[in-house]
């Protein structure tokens, strides 16, 4: 029987890549976007069910999951893919703008996560797969409260996996690093201060070492790749660095003392 995968943010970049990637290696596919109608591509492919799901929406994740299963009887793995970015001075970011990162990134996981081991849990077990990001583990300038949703996430998925574990329901956390996607174009959300010009060249350093590091970065789809990995093995492996140079600056992040780690990312930047 084929297995069938549920995908967050499915829309584009890497959820789309991965829904792609599943349905080439023969896996029924729910690819779940919050406009679907939009969805002209993934909608010609063979068991791919396109639907509407928002993290923000209870019921919106709930029927989205009703509909996977009543299309395709089961589903084995979640890919919690749903999120963006915002970075910029933390200064001049309003409980508005904080508030809705963390409704996306970390609340949205957590209310799929939560819905998924309420049909898992009696349902013989499954996987459930954040994408975080290497930015839960190491920090750059001007994405604090970005890096504090990534952060939750692999504190939450850590800690849950020890009462899931019961339940034949294993969780996995990928981390990639900068991946080629609108996450750095079209959909970055920059903020920055209207009431002084203090930051202006710290921000212009960033953007342009920034900029530097994204001509190098990867395609989505050596994420999605890694997904396949995680949604696969059998090893009792957590944690997926990818995307260069993310692996490598997790490690190092590993040996090097804070002062040491502080001292690389300022000479990186030019801080």
């Amino acid at each position: 029987m084929k297995q069938t995968i549920l995908i967050t943010g499915a829309s584009s970049g890497i959820g789309k890549e991965t829904a792609k990637y599943f349905q080439e290696k023969g896996w029924n596919v729910i690819a779940t976007m919050r406009n679907p109608e939009k969805e002209t591509e993934l909608t010609k492919l063979d068991n791919v069910l396109v639907t509407k799901l928002d993290v923000l929406s209870l019921d919106s994740i709930q029927a989205a999951l009703d509909q996977g299963i009543k299309k395709f009887g089961k589903i084995d793995v979640i890919v919690n893919n749903a999120g963006y970015g915002v970075d910029g001075a933390f200064e001049a970011m309003s409980d508005d703008i904080i508030e809705k990162q963390f409704n996306t990134n970390v609340l949205g996981v957590m209310r799929v996560t939560r819905e998924a081991i309420k049909w898992m849990r009696p349902n013989g077990g499954g996987r459930i797969i954040q994408i975080s990001s290497m930015g839960g583990k190491i920090t750059f300038p001007l994405y604090s409260i970005y890096h504090a949703t990534k952060f939750a996430i692999e504190g939450f998925t850590e800690s849950l996996h020890y009462e899931l574990a019961q339940f034949n329901i294993q969780m996995k956390l990928i981390e990639p690093g900068p991946i080629v996607t609108d996450f750095y174009g079209r959909n970055r959300q920059f903020i920055q201060p209207t009431n002084t010009n203090d930051y202006n060249g710290f921000i212009q350093k960033f953007n342009e070492a920034a900029e530097k590091v994204m001509k190098e970065a990867e395609g989505p789809n050596v994420v999605a790749k890694t997904i396949y990995q995680a949604a696969t093995d059998n090893n009792g492996q957590m944690r997926y660095a990818v995307g260069k140079p993310g692996p490598m600056l997790l490690k190092l992040r590993k040996l090097l003392s804070d002062k040491a780690y502080f001292w690389m990312v300022r000479i990186s930047y030019k801080l």
